[in-house]
């Protein structure tokens, strides 16, 4: 089946986010889609839809069976049903996890540059943000593991926040990186709460590693938070899950779940989520196609046009990592004048911390034409400055 991502999808006037920008600006920042979901899923939700009632909604063995069946098939991992827990989002679970299995002033380990949402669920929960920064080489990230152990072995050090695959680097933890994480947390008594939203969307030919399926150690020691958000463009619907092997730990985390309210779903999350993860193998297999040649397209066009940045190699997500290697001021100051003189929105890189503030992040998941627009922007502004 074809599937249209060439499609210019007017987003104005409906209360997006992303694009509540001023007109002929081109918003290319927050990791959001600009492509219409699976053509199942917009099924579902309409026959949801015309059913007209919509009371409180429970969790069927449907949606558990989507999950466990979706991650055998595409990642090679077989979940329990037991271990299962629906949350409204990723985010959401992070944070009552933060507050479940943390006290205040104690410190939560994350490997930046990272996403950086996981500082307000740290800050704004009176706990302490502890970095561990990945090494810049000049060509690629990699851990340095002594300073990940010395930051492990601090006993205000409780968890550890992983992003696998990473944002916004796009790098996919290879199993034995994934394997010494799980035995240095071990070895130190800290959890490890792994963030694999965006773990659908990797290269064409290429996966991911579920954290849980390294070893027993990690399994044990690990809750992973996972969504077909990110991967069919669902973000707006609030649909996530929670895979907690140990009892004790999931008993935590369901407890915390539940005393802040974020375990129950709306009428549309539960059959959106199924019709996801059951009849969307192929359209996803085909956005991943287009969305591996937008990042072609971008990568060939810096290359030849804008040799003052340069982007990132990367395996996986629609964010690309833009090294703004011989451009004047900071990040910041950067995305600012861009915009200023382009109309073009990318994220600032010093909001994710770590070296960020030498890069930007630029959001590739649209159509090619907004992609070609962005990149002749891009060059505008770049050489504005």
């Amino acid at each position: 089946m074809a599937y249209d991502f060439d499609k210019i999808v007017d987003r104005s006037n409906t209360n997006s986010m992303k694009w509540n920008v001023a007109e002929g600006e081109l918003p290319m920042w927050v990791a959001d889609m600009d492509f219409e979901t699976a053509p199942a899923i917009m099924e579902a939700i309409s026959k949801r839809a015309r059913h007209g009632c919509f009371g409180y909604t429970e969790v069927p063995d449907a949606w558990y069976q989507a999950y466990i069946d979706w991650w055998k098939i595409r990642h090679d991992f077989t979940m329990e049903k037991d271990w299962l827990m629906f949350c409204t989002g990723v985010v959401p679970a992070i944070s009552s996890i933060v507050r479940k299995l943390t006290t205040p002033a104690e410190k939560v380990l994350v490997q930046t540059p990272v996403y950086n949402i996981f500082f307000n669920s740290i800050l704004n929960n009176g706990r302490q943000v502890l970095e561990s920064p990945l090494v810049f080489d000049g060509n690629a990230y990699h851990i340095d593991f002594e300073d990940l152990e010395k930051k492990l072995a601090d006993p205000q050090t409780m968890l550890m926040i992983l992003c696998n695959p990473h944002n916004p680097i796009g790098k996919i933890w290879d199993k034995a990186t994934l394997e010494r994480i799980g035995a240095l947390c071990a070895k130190h008594h800290v959890i490890v709460l792994s963030d694999e939203i965006h773990c659908d969307l990797t290269d064409p030919g290429r996966g991911y590693i579920p954290f849980a399926s390294v070893s027993d150690i990690c399994r044990d020691n690990s809750i992973t938070c996972i969504a077909p958000t990110k991967t069919f463009n669902l973000a707006g619907l609030q649909t996530a899950a929670i895979s907690v092997p140990n009892p004790v730990i999931r008993h935590k985390v369901w407890r915390g779940i539940n005393t802040d309210e974020v375990a129950e779903p709306n009428a549309f999350a539960v059959d959106a989520a199924i019709a996801a993860f059951t009849k969307g193998a192929d359209w996803l297999d085909a956005l991943r196609a287009y969305i591996y040649e937008n990042k072609q397209y971008a990568v060939q066009y810096v290359k030849e046009q804008i040799p003052e940045v340069e982007i990132l190699s990367s395996e996986a997500t629609y964010l690309l990592w833009i090294y703004c290697k011989d451009l004047p001021g900071n990040s910041r100051e950067i995305a600012h004048r861009i915009r200023k003189k382009t109309g073009l929105f990318l994220s600032a890189g010093s909001g994710f911390s770590g070296d960020g503030d030498r890069f930007l992040r630029l959001n590739i998941a649209c159509p090619r034409a907004l992609l070609k627009d962005g990149m002749e922007r891009l060059k505008r502004g770049v050489e504005s400055l």
